[in-house]
């Protein structure tokens, strides 16, 4: 049994018996914290934990590793509700291509975009997809992150997005975080299905649905649902066909326009909607009403150059604000949640407290894993990050070139 005491922390973040479930409105700016104070792990479950006054002490030191966490802080690790970290290879050609003024859906129409990586992919053994991406997946939690939603999409066939779940699957097996996968074989629409979208659209639902419920290999459903992509219509009928297999949906929507898809993936049961780089005043009364998330990806604007998503907007509108990585080949290649805090912050001007509970507890709300992870509390085994000696939390987001991680225990 390991056993671990970790003392004098500057501040214990995300830690109590009585924390909500999903923030929302003014509470997202309140963060919890207890200052000075110990947490004490066996097998990185909490067993105990409060301010350094109140500590009852160890009567038996044997086995114990006593940590010092002095002007260190102690938090959740991240939860990342949206990713596709199963790819086959990086797009860098795309981003000179950009560099030289070409737009992402210019690159799109062109034969880039998500259709590069489904034609890479499908050229790649599922083992060696499976490799990348654990390794991907270690890298992932040395930046702090504790869970993540993976998704399909760039396989855009029967086999190919077969063989991405699969290989989600196998990782959801055997990597040390918790993983949940989403199925969007509707993330666009290949080549041979060109002039033949409800044909596509059809294969989606007849064919690979079943497959997908057959062997559990998807606990949620996505759509692109998105200018010369997917209609909002057409993103209805397929929601209607994952809710027959128990899939709800998590639904990228609003990053170029505004088609209504927000109202009608919340009226579908939604858990997310996800981007809203483009957002209007239905939109906001929709989700004030919701207990659908609002997940933001401030790294996909960056490296875009695209509009941040209205994150204080949303606060006000009394809406759950999420952030996300949306890590992949094309539009945001980088896992680093402590990178999205920081853009969170200075691009989207929320305060350090609304993007650490937007990637704590809100985010684990996003992948309906919040009775496990986003807080710590007695009896949980999430994994939790002990940060670097640092002169106060908001440090987190300022100083956003540093590595402030010291210790993951997971």
């Amino acid at each position: 049994m390991r056993k671990q005491f970790i003392k004098n922390i500057k501040g214990l973040v995300q830690a109590g018996e009585e924390l909500p479930a999903v923030l929302r409105g003014q509470q997202m700016n309140q963060l919890a914290l207890i200052e000075n104070a110990y947490l004490a792990l066996e097998d990185n479950e909490v067993i105990a934990y409060g301010p350094m006054n109140e500590w009852p002490g160890i009567t038996d030191w044997r086995d114990v590793e006593v940590i010092d966490a002095t002007n260190c802080y102690v938090l959740p690790a991240f939860i990342d509700s949206h990713t596709h970290t199963v790819f086959a290879a990086s797009r860098e050609e795309e981003f000179v291509d950009r560099i030289h003024g070409l737009t992402y859906e210019e690159i799109a129409a062109k034969g880039g975009g998500i259709l590069n990586s489904a034609k890479k992919l499908n050229q790649m053994s599922e083992e060696a997809l499976y490799v990348a991406a654990l390794d991907r997946i270690r890298q992932i939690i040395a930046a702090g992150t504790g869970a993540l939603e993976i998704k399909s999409g760039y396989g855009l066939s029967v086999e190919g997005e077969l063989k991405m779940l699969r290989v989600i699957q196998k990782l959801k097996q055997n990597a040390p975080i918790q993983i949940k996968a989403t199925f969007l074989g509707a993330h666009a629409i290949p080549a041979e299905f060109k002039n033949n979208r409800s044909g596509y659209i059809k294969l989606l639902i007849e064919e690979l649905l079943p497959i997908i419920a057959q062997e559990n290999l998807a606990d949620y459903i996505d759509v692109f649902c998105e200018r010369n992509y997917f209609s909002t219509a057409e993103m209805e009928q397929l929601l209607d066909a994952g809710a027959k297999y128990g899939l709800r949906p998590k639904v990228h929507v609003n990053q170029f326009s505004v088609l209504g898809g927000v109202a009608a993936a919340i009226a579908k049961g939604a858990v997310s909607v996800d981007h809203l780089e483009e957002i209007d005043e239905k939109d906001l009364a929709a989700l004030s009403k919701s207990n659908c998330v609002a997940t933001l990806l401030p790294g996909c604007s960056h490296f875009l150059s695209m509009p941040y998503g209205a994150a204080n907007r949303l606060i006000e509108a009394n809406a759950i604000v999420a952030l996300a990585s949306d890590f992949n080949p094309g539009s945001s290649p980088s896992f680093d949640l402590m990178h999205v805090l920081s853009l969170a912050c200075i691009k989207m001007k929320m305060t350090p407290q609304a993007a650490i509970n937007a990637l704590t507890i809100n985010a684990a709300a996003a992948i309906e894993i919040n009775e496990t992870h986003g807080k710590i509390a007695l009896g949980r085994k999430s994994p939790i990050i002990l940060t670097k000696e640092m002169p106060s939390l908001a440090y987190l987001a300022y100083a956003y070139t540093e590595n402030h991680i010291q210790r993951i225990f997971i």
